[in-house]
């Protein structure tokens, strides 16, 4: 099936970038927020850093004011029901994700192919509470959006070919690579990153290194561009718990136990770049480690 018109379920950072590279590729995008301002915020967003990608000569202006013109917000969930691709980007909680499909699957085309950017829950078994566990896919961006290459293409145990090759084509157009990842918890990406997110928390609650340590450790010693620990501020430290937990429950080893530390942050609201505080406190014109 051809895909031009893309719906996008979630207007934070993850939506607003999925519908930032898919206005730029040329697709018309529908994307839905049940808060009013979050759609104004992303909107603002997108235009603030194609204005970004103007000035560095990444995008002409013309391609600049020819995606915006393709964006369309909607606080209705069913508005999207005429799209031909539906990426679910909301929070990172299944029964969200299954409330959503519930509400939408009744509005949708029979052809239309429905996808999610879970980093880490089941395709199966979300899939299976659709009427189409054939046309359902995970699709999962990496943040930000707009910078990273990578998207990872997780196909169901019931997913079929047709649909798997019209994700493929919209990866391709988007000017994104994809990895082919097999329907297992937190799939390639997440199943390496977060446990080592988790270790660099048990390293600090276990006080082998302190906050600017750690993350001083991994950059200088690894040359990864980000410490593991400033990586979960920007990520969302629930995010990083919800993960882990599911990588828990889903593959029953004591390995991916959550650290109690990164428990305890998201039990306090501390939830990284987000809210303000998490490893670091963001509150000041410098980030402060907080332990």
């Amino acid at each position: 099936m051809k895909i031009e018109r893309v719906g996008i379920i979630g207007a934070g950072q993850m939506g607003s970038g999925i519908a930032h590279v898919c206005a730029l590729a040329g697709y018309d995008v529908l994307l839905n927020d049940v808060n009013a301002e979050a759609l104004e915020s992303a909107t603002a967003s997108i235009s603030k850093n194609m204005d970004r990608q103007v000035s560095r000569e990444k995008i002409t202006a013309e391609d600049r004011d020819g995606a915006l013109s393709r964006i369309a917000t909607t606080g209705t969930l069913t508005d999207l029901g005429q799209c031909d691709l539906v990426v679910e980007a909301a929070t990172e909680r299944e029964t969200v994700k299954d409330a959503i499909f519930k509400e939408l699957v009744p509005a949708l085309k029979p052809d239309t192919i429905l996808t999610t950017n879970t980093s880490s829950i089941s395709i199966t078994r979300l899939a299976s509470k659709t009427d189409r566990p054939e046309k359902f896919m995970g699709f999962h961006f990496m943040n930000p959006v707009p910078v990273m290459s990578l998207v990872e293409l997780i196909r169901g145990i019931a997913t079929d070919e047709e649909t798997f090759a019209a994700c493929m084509e919209v990866v391709d157009r988007l000017g994104k690579t994809a990895a082919i990842a097999e329907d297992f918890p937190a799939f390639i990406v997440n199943r390496i990153l977060m446990p080592m997110i988790n270790e660099a928390v048990y390293v600090l609650y276990e006080g082998v290194g302190n906050v600017k340590s750690i993350d001083k450790a991994m950059k200088l010693g690894t040359k990864h561009p980000m410490g593991p620990l400033e990586l979960a501020d920007f990520i969302g430290l629930d995010t990083c718990l919800s993960i882990m937990n599911v990588l828990h429950d889903g593959l029953a080893d004591t390995k991916y136990r959550p650290c109690p530390l990164l428990t305890k942050y998201v039990e306090a609201g501390w939830l990284g770049r987000k809210t303000g505080r998490g490893f670091y406190d963001y509150r000041g014109d410098e980030p402060v480690p907080t332990r």
